[in-house]
């Protein structure tokens, strides 16, 4: 079915090979059904052995995974915590603590095939298949606070989603897992490649700073938050997995000013970036540095949040006024101030062209007048907004740009400006604030992790059994055609709730010194440590 909707147009090679590797056949098989050969990596013989990289990254404090909140968390703990699956640049599923998996015509069965010979770190032996259901029982457990995997195990709940309904989990052998879902869901596999989902054995509960176990080939040697996080090979632990090359990776925290990055870069303090964003791109460009760039479905939503009180009073419980700071909104303006037009227009809806079920609804409707009028309709003329965002170069651009199009509208806005140490204590309740989001692989999985009602990552207090409802069915439809169909229907929706403005997609960009290996960009922003290398 797939192969057929490369041929005829319908779906790209990226989302082909994510959609069907999600589903088991490996990449070597997808490249070669749609006549393509898979790119050959270098061989691990071939690759220099030992070094120190050293990273430009946000040093942030480690929770329990579950409750992991950004990517930089995964990136830190990634070389001993590992991943059942892994997402890779190319838009494919590589199998990793799982060796293979089976997914049923209806996707409501899912049998995995738990990797043989990987053990943990600390001696308490192999990695088993209950290790994974354990770690399958607490993702489904919404009564955690913080577990965002909970809105992405939603087909696994029993009905009040307090944990995992009646024979979702079941151990058919020492190496086997089958889930039994409640309803098809076909996003369960991009899912577990996410940095909540670190893998973590049978019993355990805590924080990988405190006990760092884990199956990979590092280990976590210090941790200073907001300054350096070090990882060093594990010299006694005998690894599964290929590569491990360097022998330490340093992520070395300078704040949010892009600056900072290219200071520490021609002072030879750095090997490469995170990520590098707006004027900087150009700078990392001009010192002679390797550019590598993604095309991703990263982006800024700058959204109200219907059940925040301000001064007793919810503002943006009506959809009217949603509507109107929608309204006085040029996505094309806020592109060309807030990201130098490094990136594509979005529609208000949060679903990427590049994601296979994407309807074409057109470009939201811009009136500053209609916006003004609907405001007063509203008994809203006469408010002065506040916008909140984090004090960095894009976001805050952004915000500043949408601050100026709503006083041309005769609306009254105000700017507050927080350091990352404050905003993201309160990201999600904030009444009016500007907020990014990363990729996902489908567009059905940003909409259970951002707007499901009640789910721990809705910044928005939207909850309608109507749009859930929706969510269900899409979720459950292979066909992306089909699939498109609900799609749509959930697009137009959030226009005329006004849940959200989101004005650009974001292309990525990460940068690194010249005789670095294996540091290309990837659209999660993600850190596969176990392939750095240095050129001897």
């Amino acid at each position: 079915m797939h192969v057929e909707e490369v041929a005829e147009g319908k779906l790209s090679r990226r989302e082909f090979l994510a959609r069907s590797t999600s589903l088991g056949v490996t990449a070597a098989t997808a490249y070669g059904l749609i006549g393509v050969a898979m790119p050959t990596p270098a061989s691990a013989q071939d690759m220099p052995m030992g070094g120190t990289i050293r990273i430009q990254q946000d040093v942030r404090a480690l929770t329990d995974p579950p409750t992991f909140s950004w990517p930089q968390i995964g990136n830190t703990v990634r070389g001993f915590l590992e991943f059942l699956v892994q997402y890779n640049a190319d838009g494919t599923f590589e199998p990793r603590l799982l060796e293979s998996w089976e997914v049923n015509d209806d996707a409501t069965q899912y049998i995995l095939h738990v990797r043989p010979g990987v053990t943990w770190n600390d001696g308490r032996g192999e990695l088993t298949a209950q290790d994974v259901a354990y770690n399958f029982t607490r993702w489904c457990d919404g009564n955690w606070e913080g577990n965002s995997m909970a809105s992405r195990m939603a087909a696994l709940q029993n009905e009040d989603g307090s944990g995992a309904a009646e024979g979702a989990i079941e151990v058919v052998d020492d190496l086997t897992v089958q889930l039994n879902l409640t309803r098809p869901d076909i996003t369960i596999i991009p899912a577990v490649t996410e940095y909540p989902a670190a893998i973590v054995p049978d019993g355990w509960s805590g924080s990988p700073a405190d006990d760092p176990v884990g199956t990979g080939p590092y280990r976590l040697v210090e941790l200073e938050i907001g300054v350096r996080a070090v990882l060093e090979k594990d010299p006694d632990h005998p690894w599964w997995g290929e590569g491990a090359y360097v022998d330490r990776i340093e992520f070395i925290d300078y704040g949010t000013d892009g600056a900072a990055y290219v200071s520490a870069a021609e002072a030879g303090e750095i090997d490469m970036t995170y990520e590098t964003v707006g004027e900087f791109v150009e700078i990392f460009q001009a010192i002679g540095w390797q550019e590598s760039e993604s095309v991703s479905a990263n982006t800024l939503t700058l959204r109200t949040n219907r059940l925040t009180e301000v001064n007793g009073e919810t503002p943006y419980a009506d959809a009217r006024v949603r509507r109107a700071l929608a309204m006085a909104c040029d996505n094309q303006v806020l592109l060309e101030l807030g990201y130098a037009n490094r990136g594509t227009l979005a529609e208000n809806h949060h679903v990427c062209p590049i994601h296979p079920e994407y309807a074409d609804i057109g470009a939201p409707p811009y009136d500053p007048e209609g916006a003004r009028a609907l405001m007063e309709e509203a008994g809203m003329a006469d408010y002065v907004h506040e916008l909140i965002s984090i004090d960095d170069d894009w976001r805050r651009n952004t915000s500043d740009a949408l601050a100026a199009q709503l006083r041309d509208a005769g609306i009254q806005c105000e700017r507050t400006v927080y350091p990352g140490s404050t905003f993201w204590n309160d990201w999600a309740n904030f009444a009016f604030s500007s907020t990014d989001w990363g990729h996902r692989p489908l567009g059905v999985q940003i909409m259970a992790l951002a707007y499901r009602s009640g789910v721990a990552w809705n910044e928005t207090g939207l909850a309608s059994e109507e749009f859930d409802s929706m969510l269900d069915e899409a979720s459950a439809i292979s066909d992306a055609a089909a699939r498109r169909d609900v799609m749509e229907r959930i697009e137009k929706f959030l226009w005329e709730d006004g849940t959200i403005i989101q004005p650009y997609w974001r292309s990525l960009y990460r940068h690194a010194r010249p005789g670095v290996i294996g540091g290309n960009s990837h659209p999660i922003n993600e850190i596969h440590v176990h392939t750095l290398a240095l050129e001897s």
